[in-house]
Formats: C-alpha cells, structure tokens, sequence
C-alpha cells in the first residue's frame, strides 16, 4: 500500500484528559502509515488545560501543532481550522475525545486509491440512546435533503484528498459541518465511500454535541445550506 503525505488532525474542547492519548496514539499510527506527516490539535478556545498540553506535545514532537482559538467557535469552525491548515496531500480528521482507534485509518487508506472520501461509519455506536436516535433522524433528513447515500453522516472518522478544500467554501461553523462538506463535495463529483469502523464509549471529559444549543443551530444551519442548493 501506498505511503501517503498525510495530515491527521483533531478538534478539542476541554479535552485535557484525552489530549495527549489522543495525540501520542496519532503519532504513533501515522509513523506506521506515512513518511511525510503531521499531526494538528486544533484546540477550540477550551477553558482547562487543553491548551497547556497542547503546547507541551508540540515543542516536545517536531511533528505536531497544535492551533489555539481565543473563544469557542464551535465544531464546525474548529474543523474549518483543521482543513485550512493541512497542507499534506491527505487529510484525515477524527475527535479529540479518543472514541475512536486512529489504528484503523488503515481500514481506511486502501480506498483512497478509488475515491476522493472515505467515511468510516460506526458499526456500533457506543453512545446514549437519545444521541443514535438523533442521529439516525438528522441522518435520514440530510440523506434525503441533498441527495446523499452515507450511512453514518457525522461520523468523526473521515479520509479526504485535501484538494477538495481547495474546491469547495465552506460556512457552517456548528455540527452541520459533514453536512456540508458531503454536499458540496458530491456537486462538485467527488467521489465517497464507506467503511465500518469500531466506536468506543467515551472514557473522560463531558460530551457537548447533545446540547439543545447545538442542535437549533445545526438545523439554522441545515436551512441555510438547502437554500443556497436551490438557488444552485
């Protein structure tokens, strides 16, 4: 298999016990899977000490960065951050909360030869009952929104050819981020694909993605987006 360029990064807010885990497991894989890597922690203005072990990571590892927001801009905003500053031929992100194993990007790479996108979806998604049940209900509304057939659309597993950011803008700076990306990718053909991938329940720090003032603003959002697809 091929060695691809490849920046792997991940957003944090108040992840101070994940951060370095996350970071080190990073490290590791991408040295297993690349020889021209880096790694960036996009901290998304939290208020522990994300920040100071961010730093600490990237003065100690030549090849990590770690990028501070001074407020929380949100997840959408964060991965915008992300993107924008990748600058390897592939770019790959996941959370910083360690739900995932970054190990299995290799589950991931061998399809990157074929299509422009590989989203690993979650075979067994290891959260509170209320969330798969949001999730499936927004899932199945943006499937049908903008034409798309992905099983596990939010998904924070996901391998791009960094050239489609230089294709498509992108806005939305909450979780209708994959939304948006998959959209946009998709009109412009760009091509996507799926793979399982294993969800693990988070071990520390306190999730945020299922609060009310997330979603109203997914959904602003979302209908935003759908109109300026009409108008297209």
């Amino acid at each position: 298999m091929r060695k691809y360029p490849i920046t792997i990064f991940f957003p944090c807010y108040n992840e101070e016990q994940n951060v370095e885990r996350v970071t080190r497991e990073a490290l590791h894989v991408a040295s297993q899977i690349s020889d021209d890597y880096e790694i960036i922690i996009v901290n998304d203005g939290s208020r522990d000490r994300t920040a100071e072990i961010a730093e600490k990571l990237a003065a100690e590892n030549p090849p990590v960065r770690a990028i501070h927001h001074e407020t929380n801009k949100g997840y959408g905003a964060a991965l915008q951050t992300g993107f924008k500053s990748a600058s390897k031929e592939l770019v790959f992100y996941t959370d910083g909360d360690g739900q995932f194993k970054i190990e299995e990007i290799k589950k991931l790479l061998p399809f990157i030869e074929k299509y422009d996108i590989v989203s690993g979806y979650r075979i067994s998604r290891r959260d509170p009952v209320h969330r798969k049940i949001n999730a499936y209900m927004w899932g199945a509304l943006v499937n049908s929104l903008f034409k798309l057939k992905v099983t596990d659309v939010d998904s924070a597993f996901k391998l791009y050819r960094r050239k489609i950011f230089d294709d498509i803008s992108l806005t939305s700076q909450g979780a209708l981020i994959d939304t948006e990306i998959l959209a946009k990718a998709k009109a412009k053909g760009y091509t996507i694909t799926e793979v399982g991938v294993n969800h693990y329940p988070r071990a520390a720090g306190e999730q945020t993605g299922a609060k009310l003032s997330v979603i109203v603003k997914a959904f602003i959002e979302l209908f935003k987006l759908k109109n300026n697809f009409s108008k297209t």
